[in-house]
């Protein structure tokens, strides 16, 4: 049975630690470029999947070698950076058409971005001690994974509405700097934790 109190306790605790964490972005950036449908896809299964070794691994999550994390996340943040800034300009009516992005290359790079950057991340972490206090797998687990669709759904669908305001080009440059940003942060976390 699935208890609406713990369920609604583990959503807000779960949600307001993800709004500004690195998600948000990611579901922006490729919000902006891919279509969104294809990206969630991804992004949620990647976060299901987060969600339930979480519970499933309960408070063994928070014995991760940090560092180790915050390097891979680090690394990966600057090739995405790296990839954005070399990318050639394109025409913003080219990268909007839908027939020219395969749903398994779109979910799937959405998938592999969130299950390797997430990865010992706080809320993931967070998600294995609610399982361990509450007791209620179930409910923890269903309150956290709506909670990172909804943080995720946030991001892309906000990156939707900003490329139809702002120049593809400018968002491109903007989010490879945040990346960049991000990368050298999780790099310093590594050799400084």
């Amino acid at each position: 049975m699935i208890s609406l109190t713990v369920t609604a306790i583990v959503f807000g605790v779960v949600f307001l630690a993800e709004l500004p964490d690195k998600t948000a972005l990611a579901g922006l950036v490729l919000g902006t470029r891919y279509r969104a449908s294809y990206v969630f896809a991804g992004v949620a299964a990647a976060f299901a999947v987060h969600v339930v070794l979480a519970v499933a691994a309960g408070s063994v999550l928070t014995l991760l070698p940090q560092q180790l994390v915050h390097a891979i996340t680090g690394v990966l943040f600057l090739g995405g950076a790296a990839v954005l800034l070399m990318k050639k300009d394109e025409e913003d009516e080219e990268v909007r058409k839908p027939e020219n992005q395969s749903f398994w290359k779109v979910s799937g790079a959405g998938f592999m971005l969130i299950l390797v950057a997430e990865f010992g991340d706080l809320t993931q972490i967070m998600t294995a001690n609610l399982a361990a206090r509450y007791d209620d797998p179930l409910s923890v687990g269903l309150g956290a994974v709506l909670a990172l669709w909804a943080v995720a759904g946030l991001g892309i669908v906000g990156g939707k509405a900003l490329m139809k305001r702002v120049p593809l080009r400018l968002i491109t440059k903007v989010a490879a700097l945040l990346m960049l940003g991000l990368g050298v942060w999780s790099l310093w976390e590594a050799v400084a934790g």
